[in-house]
């Protein structure tokens, strides 16, 4: 079965960090140490794809070229919507996909990054699932 990200998905992914709910993401490094961090410019990039703009450059960010498994949690306790988006990472620091994603990041958080220093990550995503992991869609990657 092939990824399809809902709309629904896709409307509140996009506009979270607007809700004040912005996504987090889970990383682990090779030896299984794990790390989360708020990603306030993730985004659906296409049916089966996330991205967010990488301008920190910590924590996660090494892990994610060591092991680029992650997990993304949107949760919005408004509207009491939660999913949990599982995949591979791939990080662009440059080319034309890089340019793409930063075309589409948030203002709040590509003015964050004056001198544009970040990269996308695009994850491919595996497995959709609800905060009490019924999976909702699944693919073999």
């Amino acid at each position: 079965m092939a990824i399809e990200i809902t709309e629904e998905m896709k409307v509140l992914v996009d506009q979270a960090l607007a809700d004040k709910y912005p996504c987090i993401l889970g990383t682990a490094s090779l030896n299984g140490h794990p790390n989360l961090s708020y990603k306030g410019s993730v985004m659906v990039f296409s049916t089966d794809k996330l991205a967010f703009w990488e301008r920190a450059r910590k924590g996660g960010f090494a892990q994610l070229t060591d092991n680029p498994n992650v997990v993304v949690l949107y949760r919005n306790v408004s509207l009491r919507k939660a999913w949990r988006f599982y995949g591979r990472a791939t990080v662009h620091e440059s080319g034309e996909i890089r340019e793409e994603v930063m075309k589409r990041t948030v203002k709040d958080e590509l003015e964050r990054d004056p001198d544009r220093l970040g990269a996308a990550v695009v994850i491919t995503i595996s497995r959709i699932t609800t905060l009490g992991g019924e999976v909702l869609q699944e693919t073999d990657l």
